[in-house]
């Protein structure tokens, strides 16, 4: 059951993911993927917030350091994206730890730069 939490939504966001890389292919620069990306999200009409800043807490008091992940979907999905030879532990970590911060139960990891397709990771907490 765990695995259904959000699951139309990301099938809603890896669909926008993959005609992004449907039309610009694998290699380019991140920046251009999350641009892209943006535009077809406001074509599906799916919301989106962009580098929204995650306030970090220690023993209840606000620290002047925040994350900045790369897009909050439908208000509850963490999407951190890649333009990397490979995914790495340290990219999972990342997410990970955006999720954990914000209490979102869902995240998505894609990574643009491989030619022949994207490759991506849902994580569930």
């Amino acid at each position: 059951m765990e695995n259904s939490i959000l699951q139309e939504e990301g099938y809603q966001l890896m669909g926008a993911v993959f005609e992004v890389h449907r039309e610009l292919g694998g290699g380019l620069a991140e920046e251009i993927y999350q641009e892209s990306l943006e535009h077809e999200l406001v074509a599906r009409q799916i919301p989106y917030q962009s580098k929204s800043p995650i306030m970090v807490t220690y023993k209840g008091t606000r620290l002047r350091r925040e994350y900045f992940p790369d897009l909050l979907v439908h208000g509850s999905i963490i999407v951190e994206l890649k333009a990397v030879r490979n995914l790495l532990p340290e990219h999972e970590a990342q997410i990970l730890n955006y999720m954990r911060i914000t209490k979102m139960p869902v995240g998505y990891l894609t990574n643009f730069a491989p030619l022949d397709r994207v490759e991506w990771k849902r994580f569930v907490l």
